[in-house]
C-alpha cells in the first residue's frame, strides 16, 4: 500500500499525515508542481493553509499541476483524502459536495472532538463499527459544512454524510453537525478533524488511525 501526500506552499500538515499513512503502508510526498503519481495506491491531501489561503480556502491548490492528476485519479476511482484544509481543496474541486464556511464563532478554533462514525462501509471507515466514537483534534477557522438541505437530505439517504461531530461538539455551526462526506461513488472523503495528528498513544488517542488502516484495507481488499 504506497500514499502519495501533497505538499503545497503552506502547508503544514503534510508530514503529520506522511507519518500517520507510514504506519500502515509507504507514504511519499508529492510537491504540488509535478504530475507524476508516483504509482500511489491512494493521495491524502493534507490540512494547512495552502497558497496562505489566498482568494478562499483551498480556491488556489484546486488548480495546481498535481491537483489536475489527483482529479483525473479520483473520477477513475482511485482513493483520495481531503483533511481541513484537503477537504476545502477537494470542494473547491467539486470531487465533494458543499463547501465549507467560515465558523459561526468566527474565531480559529483548536480543540478535541468526538466523530461519530455515520456509515462504516466506506472505504475509509472500515475498520470502525457503526456508531463509534474517534477522538481526534479539530482547528480550523473556515470548517463550517454547508449544503442546501435538499441535497443534505439526498446525501444522508445515500450515506455520503460519512462522520458527524457527537452532541456538543461541533464548534463550527455545521449544517446538522456534519465533521466528513464522501463523493457519490464513495472513493472520495473529506473530513475537518485531523486523524493524522490521533495515531500515537502520546497524543492522548490513536482513533486517526482507523482511517489509515481502513484505507489499507480498502486497497488491498479486506473488509473489517
Amino acid at each position: 500500500m504506497k500514499f502519495g501526500v501533497l505538499r503545497f506552499p503552506g502547508s503544514c500538515d503534510e508530514v503529520d499525515a506522511q507519518l500517520a499513512a507510514g504506519r500502515v503502508g509507504e507514504a511519499v510526498l508529492l510537491w504540488h508542481r509535478d504530475r507524476d503519481l508516483q504509482g500511489c495506491d491512494a493521495i491524502i491531501v493534507p490540512g494547512g493553509f495552502s497558497y496562505g489561503d489566498y482568494l478562499r480556502a483551498g480556491a488556489i491548490a484546486r488548480f495546481s499541476p498535481m491537483m489536475e492528476e489527483v482529479i483525473a485519479f479520483a473520477r477513475d476511482g482511485g482513493l483520495v483524502l481531503g483533511i481541513c484544509n484537503g477537504f476545502q481543496v477537494l470542494c473547491e474541486a467539486g470531487l465533494l459536495p458543499g463547501a465549507l464556511l467560515q465558523n459561526t464563532n468566527r474565531r480559529f478554533t483548536s480543540r478535541q472532538v468526538r466523530l461519530e462514525v455515520v456509515n462504516s462501509e466506506t472505504p475509509f471507515t472500515l475498520a470502525c463499527a457503526p456508531g463509534e466514537l474517534l477522538s481526534v483534534p479539530a482547528k480550523h477557522g473556515s470548517g463550517r459544512y454547508y449544503a442546501p438541505d435538499d441535497q443534505i437530505d439526498a446525501m444522508e439517504a445515500a450515506g455520503q454524510v460519512v462522520v458527524r461531530y457527537a452532541p456538543g461538539d461541533c464548534f463550527n455551526g455545521s449544517a446538522r453537525d456534519i465533521a466528513g462526506v464522501c463523493n457519490q461513488a464513495g472513493n472520495v472523503f473529506g473530513l475537518m478533524p485531523h486523524p493524522e495528528h490521533a495515531v500515537d498513544p502520546l497524543t492522548g488517542s490513536t482513533d486517526g488511525l482507523r482511517i489509515f488502516e481502513s484505507m489499507a484495507m480498502a486497497a488491498e481488499g479486506v473488509r473489517g
